[in-house]
């Protein structure tokens, strides 16, 4: 079976959204940055399958996502570890898979971490917004989240040739592959204090680096939410002008309580940013933290 180059959706499931590096440098028009939680994660899958790495993906919740491919097509599964099925026969995670047209793909429920990451050959060719095909809940510019039914076209396939599936050698080393997806008991994030750091108690800061927290249940793209620690008590009171936000800003509200924010974060923000976590893998392992793990902070700079 074979047709136009692309993947129907079959199950979506609980939210599967398209994403690329995101649309920095628009916050001045009020724009957040979305893109990839997980950017490792998401450069990884791109390059197994010859993508360059601002490719769109598909980033899967939880519970994976099934797909159908219209042509022939070469696809890979990274991030949070899952098992990865080809019309019902078992195939590898974080290596490129080779589909025939007509073949159902079945990514499935994350073993460990929240978020996978389903790359293909040529990248998802949604229209652009911005600059990028990146999903973002908060504004709503983007693709929408994905349905059932949805028919998601293809880009065409660059001049780098996808390792092992379609002719440049045998097997690519998937060492790695989770890129954070393998969440541990613990969430370790370097803090940065700053820029709002001075209204917090001496004492509060210093408990800060010597209490645990765990990741709620109420985190999603725009923000991870702690709860179970000490909060942080203020030592001024009054209110602070909204201030402009970066990816890996804690800005702590008024339960005292660490909020991490992550891709879909507001550009401003009226409560103080007691630190900022530095991109790179701290973030990836954030986006793959599950509800109920511990997090922990730990100083980082000179601050």
């Amino acid at each position: 079976m074979s047709g136009p180059r692309g993947l129907l959706v079959l199950r979506a499931g609980a939210l599967t959204t398209v994403q690329d590096r995101g649309r920095p440098g628009y916050a001045h028009l009020g724009v957040p940055r979305s893109g990839a939680l997980d950017a490792g994660a998401h450069a990884l899958a791109n390059r197994l399958v010859g993508n360059p790495v601002d490719a769109a993906t598909l980033e899967t919740t939880l519970d994976g996502v099934a797909l159908r491919a219209l042509a022939p097509v070469t696809v890979a599964v990274t991030g949070a570890p899952c098992a990865v099925r080809a019309s019902g026969r078992p195939v590898a995670w974080g290596e490129p898979v080779w589909l025939p047209g007509g073949a159902e793909l079945e990514v499935g429920r994350a073993e460990s971490g929240l978020r996978s990451y389903v790359a293909v050959r040529g990248g998802f060719g949604v229209p652009a917004v911005l600059g990028s095909r990146a999903t973002d809940l908060l504004s709503g510019l983007g693709p929408p989240v994905l349905a059932a039914g949805t028919l998601l076209p293809l880009g065409p396939a660059g001049r780098d040739p996808a390792r092992g599936a379609d002719g440049a050698g045998a097997g690519a080393g998937a060492a790695g592959a989770g890129s954070g997806g393998a969440a541990g008991s613990e969430l370790v994030l370097a803090l940065r204090l700053g820029p709002r750091a001075d209204w917090f108690t001496a004492e509060s800061i210093a408990r800060l680096w010597r209490s645990g927290y765990r990741v709620s249940a109420l985190s999603n793209r725009i923000g991870l939410r702690t709860e179970a620690g000490p909060p942080l008590r203020r030592a001024r009171g009054g209110e602070l002008p909204s201030e402009g936000m970066v990816l890996g800003a804690v800005q702590v509200p008024p339960d005292g309580l660490p909020v991490v924010f992550l891709a879909d974060h507001p550009v401003t923000g009226g409560y103080p940013v007691i630190g900022v976590i530095p991109e790179g893998p701290p973030l990836d392992a954030a986006a793959q933290a599950r509800p109920g793990t511990g997090v922990r902070f730990v100083r980082t700079g000179r601050n």
